[in-house]
């Protein structure tokens, strides 16, 4: 019974060295907290001088659109010259390109096909440096195809309207000679002020063209946003025309969140594209050649017509289309040989600006 006491009184030893031991030896060390997580993205982001660049192009279309054959006097016609030269070609060209970009961003597959690019703070900044080194770099992203489809069906659409106006125009002007068409009267006299109509005209063309505020923020709120212009869905494989690339890039840009007021610089320089302002100039030059050389006002429709209509389908259409479309040379609207012509001296005058439009510049 005696002996329980020292094994007791060893029991308590051990345990008390046991603490003086733990508290002497070293803690370990707690854990790293996890690095923090990386930053989202930045959101889309477009600035308002490329809408309102884009509104400059809806508002002109929509307008130039309501140009119709049927004309009921001689100022109706003059009206119609008045209403289609009131374009400045390079402003015209840079509304095109800004349009698609906003139409590109409505595509969400073109979007998170960019975006995937965005969440790693260096493979953005690589992106967008690339983007700007090559503005084909855009084509190649995921998505490109859709975003570019909606690009070439809503401008190819533009054309359409174009080329179908320039159609029933150019016949109509036939169609006024006539002997039972009792607009004849009044069609086949010759215009007394034609020097004034002329400078008027060339006049228009230079004016700047100032941006519509309700088109400017339905197209900001769109492009920022990724919808509201009531887009299907359609899909364009390269080769990709240098205007539909461009449109491709400034996108991009944007959904890299790299298009917003600070990137402005970068989106406005993606605008200018030479072969679109180019067949746009070379329209207008063909336009007051064929005013200068006209003298009834049939004449004057018929210009309405080839270089008014015609040519802003053929310049929209070589945007959006890599083979350049065929343009009539300006002789006898509608090529029967029994119909008198139309603009003669016109068409000797053009015949070179017109082989360059066809060939693109």
């Amino acid at each position: 019974m005696f002996s329980a006491y020292p094994r007791r009184g060893l029991s308590v030893a051990a345990a008390a060295a046991a603490i003086v031991l733990a508290s002497c030896a070293t803690p370990e060390p707690e854990p790293a907290p996890p690095p923090p997580p990386p930053p989202p993205p930045p959101a889309v982001s477009l600035n308002e001088a490329v809408a309102q660049a884009a509104s400059i192009y809806v508002a002109f279309m929509r307008e130039a659109g309501t140009i119709r054959a049927g004309f009921d006097s001689a100022d109706a016609i003059q009206a119609a010259i008045r209403k289609g030269a009131s374009y400045e070609p390079a402003q015209l060209s840079r509304g095109m390109i800004a349009y698609g970009s906003i139409l590109a961003l409505q595509s969400p597959e073109f979007v998170q096909g960019v975006r995937t690019f965005a969440v790693d703070p260096a493979q953005r900044q690589q992106m967008i440096d690339r983007i700007l080194a090559d503005p084909a770099t855009a084509a190649t992203f995921p998505g490109a195809d859709a975003a570019a489809g909606l690009i070439v069906d809503t401008i190819g659409k533009d054309s359409a309207i174009m080329m179908q106006i320039a159609e029933t125009v150019e016949e109509d002007a036939y169609t006024i000679q006539g002997r039972g068409d009792p607009r004849r009267r009044w069609a086949t006299v010759h215009i007394t002020d034609r020097v004034t109509r002329l400078e008027g005209a060339k006049s228009l063309s230079a004016v700047t063209m100032l941006p519509s505020a309700e088109e400017s923020a339905r197209l900001f709120a769109a492009a920022n946003n990724g919808t509201g212009l009531g887009m299907g869905s359609a899909r364009s494989g390269p080769p990709y025309t240098p205007a539909v690339v461009r449109a491709l890039a400034i996108a991009a840009l944007a959904a890299l969140g790299a298009g917003g007021e600070d990137g402005r610089a970068n989106t406005e320089a993606l605008t200018v594209e030479q072969n679109s302002e180019f067949c746009l100039n070379m329209s207008k030059l063909m336009l007051f050649q064929c005013l200068a050389a006209s003298r009834p006002s049939y004449e004057d429709m018929f210009c309405v017509g080839r270089h008014v209509a015609r040519d802003l389908a053929t310049c929209t259409a070589q945007n959006i289309t890599p083979v350049p479309l065929e343009v009539p040379q300006t002789a006898v609207a509608g090529g029967a040989p029994e119909q008198p012509p139309i603009a003669a001296e016109a068409a000797a005058a053009s015949a070179a600006a017109t082989a360059a439009l066809n060939n693109g510049g």
